[in-house]
């Protein structure tokens, strides 16, 4: 398994709508094409085209758990969506106790940003650039637990700068990024992967061979099916 963050291959492009828990509004955009289980590949490219230093370090950066953790769990997901900030607040710190810190599931974070939200993409940014840093975490987990107040916002940048220097980045590298769009390429390489894997809901969930979208998705039942397939360990 490389350290890179596995990319998504498939070939239709789908309209993109922030839904709770499933897209049956969406059902004429999925007449081209039914989503396959194998949307997922080992021996990917990182999902930013450019191979350089800053690419490599904020896709590895979005990536948490053990490498030897039997299962991947890709998540699409956008910053300011209220359905993925549900989806974070009741269930992510579970996801992580229960299958991430016991070796099990090894996590990725794909950006989503959707059109209909204004400050998606500074916020994507905002996040990939800590991710530079090795602080992708941190910034993801402020950046939802601070939603409610920089969604409104008609600039939020200051308060993205605020949040990224409480997770201790080095501020000015920080801001040449943001500033640069340092990270730009990679977040629109995430997007449209995750449209092509036939995705228009976020959030969604990758598990296996299991595409599930929205914020009510039993995930945990899905893992615990996917590991049993596999027939593996924690740590083999």
């Amino acid at each position: 398994m490389p350290s890179t963050l596995l990319h998504i291959l498939a070939a239709s492009t789908l309209a993109i709508a922030c839904a709770r828990s499933d897209a049956a509004s969406n059902d004429n955009a999925k007449k081209s094409a039914t989503p396959t289980p194998a949307t997922l590949t080992t021996d990917a490219a990182p999902a930013a085209k450019a191979q350089d230093s800053i690419s490599a370090r904020a896709d590895s950066g979005r990536v948490l758990g053990n490498a030897k953790a039997p299962l991947w769990v890709i998540e699409a997901s956008d910053f300011q969506c209220p359905y993925c900030k549900q989806w974070h607040d009741a269930n992510f710190q579970k996801l992580v106790d229960t299958y991430v810190k016991t070796g099990k599931v090894r996590l990725a974070f794909l950006n989503m940003p959707l059109s209909m939200h204004q400050h998606a993409v500074p916020a994507a940014e905002a996040a990939m650039c800590a991710s530079v840093q090795g602080k992708f975490w941190p910034m993801h987990e402020a950046l939802f637990a601070s939603q409610k107040d920089w969604e409104v916002l008609p600039d939020p940048s200051a308060t993205f700068a605020s949040l990224a220097g409480k997770t201790g980045v080095n501020m000015p590298a920080w801001q040449r990024c943001v500033k640069d769009h340092l990270t730009l390429p990679m977040i629109q390489a995430d997007h449209d992967r995750v449209v092509a894997a036939h995705v228009n809901s976020t959030p969604t969930f990758f598990v296996g061979d299991k595409i599930l979208e929205g914020a009510d998705v039993n995930l945990g039942a899905a893992i615990d099916s996917a590991l049993a397939k596999s027939g593996k360990k924690p740590g083999n």
